[in-house]
């Protein structure tokens, strides 16, 4: 077997595989003095770059979520015959219990943990994984015939799977993501739809009535169809009502709780809450024990995570904010004056998008990596631009423009690879400058 990356999920493919008896090759782009925990594997080693005659060599190619399924050596394989898998294709051919796979570009990572939080308080064996941290094939000696199984699953995983079967599929949204891996719309929209592939009429579709992409899937998917909106009334699935939250099957309803109970910022948080009651009342969850689990769940680490209140301005981590939507989704969650920092590796975005709410909201933009100049010019001058260039000027300038009863909002709209690890590393690098302001 062949492990393609050797970062968190290739580490992970490669042991359960050694585990099993398999001859495990890890080929990795990196040199060999930063592969890490991959040295004292035991496994194979080929760094440097990907050699060929390796990748068909093989009996099966296992991904990593960062490897494209377009790479020529992995594309020579398939050629061959040689079946090309990501990591949660591996790991669900093992998994016991049901799967509830999660994706969207915006929110799955929060819907997912909460998902997970509203199984655990009905009572179910319930393990989170996936894209959100855990690899799905890391949780596979844990699984049980009861488990629930939430993963948050990408894009980048979905575009190779063969066999994963959710029992419920959500989907969040479908906005501009990736384009500089998928090509276009099109094809990202192709790659999520996906996670419908292996469903059956047994299975759940939960999808998101306000999105043209999601209402297209719900047209060809052969699963039973959830839909959530926070715009209309429903007539099976979940939505808003006179400012409850409303799940309905044909002629019966009920109210599961007030809106105004969600801990979570935002409106895109609403949608949220309301694709992860779908997915735990499709599994038959107690509805009072999924009130209790939304009340009590805490907003995950960098997604609208309040930081510290410096002189009267309040400072938020929305490092998640990896392209243009979510960054519409961040501003659209405050009231007064924001100013957002933007910039890092752009991924093909069209950042005009931004410009409406950036004339609403704005009292400053300040642009930060890469694609600073790439922001700059579609901005134009819809707002007042600060090229800070790094987080730390960004922050103390934010710091000097902001008055009492503002917002510091960092939601970039752009991946972190240009300046940090990830976006994880990137929120705790903007976590500890504002805390220095003290």
């Amino acid at each position: 077997m062949l492990v393609v990356g050797a970062a968190k999920s290739g580490i992970a493919a490669a042991r359960f595989l050694m585990s099993r008896g398999a001859v495990v090759t890890i080929s990795d782009r990196r040199p060999l003095e930063e592969m890490g925990e991959a040295r004292s594997l035991g496994a194979l080693l080929e760094t440097g770059g990907h050699n060929l005659e390796t990748f068909l060599d093989q009996d099966a190619v296992v991904l990593s979520p960062g490897v494209s399924a377009a790479l020529r050596e992995v594309v020579a394989a398939r050629q061959k015959g040689i079946p090309v898998m990501a990591e949660a294709e591996l790991a669900s051919r093992f998994l016991r219990g049901r799967l509830v796979g999660i994706t969207g570009s915006n929110g799955k990572t929060t819907t997912t943990a909460l998902t997970g939080k509203l199984f655990e308080a009905a009572g179910f064996h319930t393990q989170v994984g996936g894209n959100i941290g855990t690899p799905l094939v890391s949780l596979v000696d844990t699984s049980r015939a009861d488990t629930i199984n939430v993963v948050e699953l990408s894009s980048f995983q979905l575009e190779t799977i063969q066999q994963l079967r959710p029992t419920v599929a959500v989907v969040l949204n479908v906005t501009p993501d990736h384009l500089d891996r998928h090509g276009s719309l099109e094809a990202y929209a192709a790659a999520k739809g996906r996670l419908f592939e292996n469903q059956t009429p047994q299975d759940f579709a939960v999808l998101n009535a306000d999105d043209a992409t999601c209402r297209r899937y719900a047209e060809s998917t052969r699963a039973q169809v959830l839909l959530f909106s926070r715009l209309h009334g429903l007539a099976a699935g979940a939505s808003v009502e006179d400012r409850d939250l409303i799940y309905s099957a044909g002629a019966y309803s009920f109210t599961v709780m007030p809106a105004d109970e969600i801990p979570l910022k935002g409106g895109h948080n609403v949608e949220n809450v309301l694709a992860a009651l779908c997915a735990a009342l499709a599994l038959d969850a107690n509805p009072a024990a999924l009130r209790k689990g939304v009340r009590e769940f805490k907003a995950v680490e960098h997604r609208l995570e309040f930081v510290i209140r410096v002189q009267d301005v309040d400072y938020y981590n929305d490092s998640k904010a990896t392209n243009v939507d979510a960054t519409v989704k961040s501003l659209e969650a405050f009231e007064g004056k924001v100013l957002v920092i933007l910039g890092g590796l752009d991924k093909g975005s069209d950042y005009t998008t931004l410009i409406p709410l950036l004339k609403k909201k704005a009292r400053v933009a300040l642009l930060i990596g890469s694609a600073a100049e790439k922001i700059a010019s579609h901005l134009g001058d819809a707002v007042p631009l600060v090229r800070a260039e790094t987080l730390e000027v960004a922050v103390r300038a934010a710091s000097t423009h902001a008055r009492p009863g503002d917002t510091v909002l960092l939601a970039p709209a752009c991946a972190s690879f240009d300046q940090f690890r990830n976006f994880e590393h990137r929120g705790e690098v903007f976590k500890e400058l504002v805390r220095k302001l003290i």
